[in-house]
């Protein structure tokens, strides 16, 4: 007995639905591993190449995460934290939180002038730690003497952010428009030895991951070349 024009209906409409749901499923898996297909490029090491006495390096796992050392001179910092491959761009995201190596331990108002006090078991990390300090939208840098104090006679300031010339990262604000102290000690955080890499991307080219000069590493061709 031939199929009426309704069963054939019926039918094809059945087809149709189960053609649909094979290719939303098989989007969605496309879509899904996506990110993972994407980041295989980028599984294993990627060592600095060409910086003279600097050594450093990048190890990416198949998870989506990140693990970073780097050493020059007498300063060894590390960072970890998770990745993302958009296009030829690694997006950075450390498990540090960017602007918090510093930490306000005492605060107050003097008379004149303003003065900042950094303490550290280590007095050679309290030399030249860099203080900025806005009048408006005027910046000037000051630097801690070698004992780790910094004395501004200026009687207006609007904010002031400090930085480690040793461990450069984001800078820390220490007081803004709406505190009205003038003295202020701080303590130096073991956050100083871990790279926030905020606003740092890498970008990929062939086996090399290429940087920009930044807050953290100022210079030129900064590449990491994948190990073999």
């Amino acid at each position: 007995m031939k199929p009426d024009s309704m069963e054939i209906l019926i039918v094809n409409c059945v087809n149709f639905v189960f053609m649909f749901q094979q290719i939303y499923f098989l989007g969605l898996f496309i879509q899904c591993f996506q990110p993972i297909m994407g980041q295989e490029k980028l599984i294993g090491v990627y060592e600095l190449r060409g910086i003279h006495e600097m050594a450093a390096a990048f190890n990416f796992t198949e998870d989506g995460k990140f693990e970073f050392y780097y050493s020059y001179g007498a300063v060894d910092r590390s960072a970890t934290g998770s990745y993302e491959l958009k296009g030829d761009t690694v997006k950075l995201m450390s498990n540090k939180l960017a602007g918090n190596d510093f930490k306000i331990e005492t605060q107050k108002k003097q008379e004149t002038g303003f003065q900042l006090k950094f303490k550290h078991d280590n007095p050679y990390l309290l030399q030249h730690i860099k203080c900025i300090c806005f009048q408006g939208t005027e910046a000037k840098e000051y630097f801690t003497d070698d004992s780790g104090i910094l004395i501004i006679p200026e009687l207006a300031i609007d904010k002031i952010y400090v930085q480690h010339q040793l461990f450069p990262d984001i800078v820390t604000l220490i007081k803004d428009t709406s505190n009205s102290n003038n003295y202020f000690e701080l303590s130096l955080l073991p956050s100083l030895g871990q790279v926030s890499f905020k606003g740092i991307d890498l970008i990929l080219k062939e086996d090399a991951l290429h940087m920009q000069p930044n807050y953290f590493m100022m210079f030129l061709d900064i590449r990491f070349v994948k190990s073999e």
